[in-house]
């Protein structure tokens, strides 16, 4: 049976290095994607011979329409293409230039969607897709406004062409994370909204289980946790439900964030 080949953005640390263990105790080869080329090295020497680098920041678009032809080219098929690439400007939209604001929607949807068109035409039949999104895509969290739309962009696309793709038989999926303790809390702790914390936060592990379980079953979109997805779906569908729990979530995020910050510091 053929190695099946996995190009992953985002691969180098964090989910998308997680997701690539997994990946490669299983047989797979993967093509880890990201911006440097030594964090890529590092990564790749602990994957048992079976990881090959493609250096490149995914806000350069005409490389990332290149990658899935690169990929083929240099490592022979493309079966799945895990896009978890992401970048946050946290506070309020004000501080922020806006440019900067807009380089968080090409690296979380812009990019993406460039991805999974060149991509398509290429990945073998029985291959699948999966979005990395965000449950600040499935309800708005004030400070990271651009960050929650770019990611309900996402998961919108990723259901759109989960329809047009099944003639294919190409699955897409997207998983949807809560807080996740990897380096993309980023130093600034301070800057993350209290709400954030008052979910359970999970581990890339966790999230690479998820991002497994869509490549073997297919699902439409997985939350983490689940718990967590169902109550953002449900402040969604009742948004004054939402505002009422809000001042309490709060609360709890600003106790837990106080608590999480100070194990970082004890580190």
């Amino acid at each position: 049976m053929p190695v099946k080949i996995a190009l992953i953005t985002g691969g180098s640390a964090g989910i998308g290095l997680a997701v690539a263990r997994k990946l490669v105790a299983e047989g797979t080869r993967v093509a880890l994607v990201a911006r440097t080329e030594r964090t890529l090295r590092e990564a790749a020497a602990g994957l048992s011979g079976l990881a090959e680098i493609f250096p490149l920041d995914v806000k350069d678009l005409p490389a990332v329409a290149a990658l899935p032809a690169r990929v083929v080219a240099q490592m022979g098929a493309l079966d799945i293409v895990v896009n978890n690439a992401g970048l946050n400007h946290r506070g309020a939209m004000l501080t922020h230039e806006a440019l900067d604001l807009a380089d968080v929607v090409t690296t979380n949807l812009t990019a993406p969607v460039v991805l999974c068109r060149a991509a398509a035409p290429l990945i073998q039949p029985g291959g699948c897709i999966v979005n990395v999104a965000s449950l600040a895509g499935m309800v708005p969290v004030r400070f990271q406004a651009t960050y929650g739309a770019s990611k309900a962009g996402l998961r919108a696309f990723s259901r759109g062409i989960r329809q047009e793709l099944r003639e294919r038989r190409i699955s897409v999926s997207v998983v949807s994370p809560g807080p996740v303790d990897t380096g993309f809390f980023g130093e600034d702790l301070e800057k993350v909204p209290d709400i954030v914390f008052s979910q359970p936060i999970s581990t890339a592990e966790e999230i690479a289980d998820a991002v497994l379980a869509c490549i073997r079953d297919g699902h439409e979109e997985l939350a983490v946790p689940w718990l967590s997805g169902k109550l953002c779906t449900l402040g969604y569908l009742s948004p004054g439900l939402l505002g009422l729990l809000r001042p309490a979530m709060e609360r709890k995020g600003a106790r837990a964030k106080r608590a999480y910050i100070e194990r970082k510091r004890a580190r």
